[in-house]
């Protein structure tokens, strides 16, 4: 996990590959400007990444802030990510 949201600078915009390490389903690219996609994407990156650097390379700290209240993650991985980015929270209330 970052440190601070900030170190997310990851893609706005564009299609994006992930590694099989991150999503092994036969659909591995995703249309940022599609938000079914986009809240996808970001899902499967939070629930799958082992390494900070996955989610620098594949997460944006703005786009993150605005998906986040839409974004349907377990709950022990929500809380871990609200706990260590209280914003989050606010951003979802």
């Amino acid at each position: 996990m970052p440190e601070i949201l900030e170190e997310l600078t990851g893609p706005v915009d564009g299609v994006i590959m992930l590694p099989r390490h991150l999503d092994w389903g036969p659909k591995r690219s995703y249309r940022l400007d599609q938000i079914a996609d986009a809240r996808l994407l970001y899902m499967r990156v939070i629930r799958e990444s082992a390494t900070p650097a996955d989610l620098r390379q594949f997460l944006n700290a703005a786009m993150l802030r605005r998906l986040w209240p839409e974004l349907v993650l377990p709950p022990p991985v929500r809380a871990l990510w609200i706990a260590r980015f209280p914003e989050l929270q606010r951003q979802a209330a």
